[in-house]
């Protein structure tokens, strides 16, 4: 019963990002709406982590077998994909490097950062 409720509670949330998505005129989509609202509800306690905790951990770990269709529907597309190929592959390792570099300068940026506001406490 208790992972019903906790998944009651996320399925909750993301109805709400689909509902903002339906009513705001921003090209988001209703997931990240979502996300964001659970995002502040663990953040100011309005949802406890352990309401949604076990759900979560078990939708991550199965989170592999949900590529499987969109894998299929890729293959099922070779027609339409075969030309634009190269570009699309060129285009996704280049921002894979770019979006890793970001990643790890701004991660070595809050270590310091960190590490400054720790020496000065």
């Amino acid at each position: 019963m208790k992972y019903l409720n906790q998944l009651l509670i996320i399925l909750a949330i993301s109805f709400a990002g689909e509902v903002l998505k339906y009513f705001l005129p921003f090209p988001i989509p209703a997931s990240i709406y979502g996300m964001v609202i659970l995002f502040i509800g663990l953040l100011t306690g309005w949802i406890r982590l352990e309401s949604v905790k076990e759900t979560g951990k078990f939708l991550i770990e199965i989170m592999p077998v949900m590529f499987i269709p969109a894998g299929v529907g890729l293959m099922a597309s070779w027609g339409t994909l075969k030309p634009v190929l190269v570009p699309v592959s060129i285009i996704t390792v280049a921002v894979l490097v770019i979006v890793m570099a970001v990643t790890g300068k701004i991660s070595e940026w809050m270590i310091r950062r960190e590490r400054r506001l720790k020496g000065k406490i």
